[in-house]
């Protein structure tokens, strides 16, 4: 585990109870026009919410091409944009593909091509909201059969890719560690601009830096003491911006 020295931290420059108050009720925003919309992510490139659900013609190719699964089509319970696409990270994260497949296969711009790479990629910013939960801070290590939860996501995919096989397997034998799963399985390609480990005051926790940008794999994969992530992504925020 490496800790972060006091430069590195001058990058976090985000109010967490700032960014707690755009998800407030939870997870419901009010729009402009009275409209409640749920705060849920959209696939990368996704322009502002307005644009995107005008240009977005709901044809599902951006969820046909993705290799982990990670996109929805949303039915009538979720909110009033049905059959357009959106991630459930509590469920699936975005894993930012190298070549962001999902922009590619976009017709309509919803998606902004001008996303060429996972750094590009800006859906939001991770924030440890809930630090009581983090089996890391508790100082507890991974329950064992936490690799089941994956398993069951799998087992419900009709045609698990590769790629979501070589995922599954990088669980297994972390039972029984202490938990830096959200740091460890940080998909960008520098995770450490991104998430680290920090220890302040003796307790260890996960440090969110501008590097994130809210693909929503720490809170998949994030093993809390309770069934709801310790960790939230907030949508359409970034770090120093």
């Amino acid at each position: 585990m490496k800790e972060i020295g006091s430069k590195r931290r001058e990058f976090v420059k985000v109010s967490t109870l700032g960014l707690l108050g755009l998800a407030a009720g939870g997870g419901i925003l009010f729009s402009e026009k009275g409209k409640i919309e749920e705060n849920r992510l959209r696939p990368p490139g996704a322009v502002k919410e307005k644009d995107f659900l005008a240009l977005c013609i709901k044809c599902g190719q951006c969820l046909q091409v993705c290799p982990y699964h990670s996109i929805k089509l949303a039915d009538i319970g979720k909110g009033y944009g049905v059959g357009t696409p959106y991630i459930d990270s509590i469920e699936r994260g975005c894993y930012a593909c190298s070549a962001v497949p999902c922009v590619l296969a976009c017709p309509s711009g919803a998606l902004d091509h001008s996303i060429e790479k996972p750094d590009d990629i800006e859906m939001g910013v991770a924030v440890l909201e809930s630090p009581e939960t983090c089996l890391s801070v508790l100082n507890k290590k991974i329950p064992n059969g936490y690799d089941k939860k994956m398993e069951v996501f799998l087992n419900n995919v009709t045609n698990p890719t590769p790629l979501e096989e070589d995922l599954l397997e990088s669980f297994k034998g972390k039972e029984g560690k202490s938990c830096s799963l959200c740091v460890d399985m940080c998909p960008i390609p520098n995770p450490m601009s991104a998430i680290a480990m920090i220890r302040t005051e003796g307790v260890v926790k996960p440090e969110i830096y501008e590097g994130c940008i809210g693909c929503g794999v720490c809170v998949e994969v994030c093993s809390s003491v309770l069934e709801q992530p310790a960790i939230i992504i907030v949508k359409n925020t970034k770090l120093n911006k």
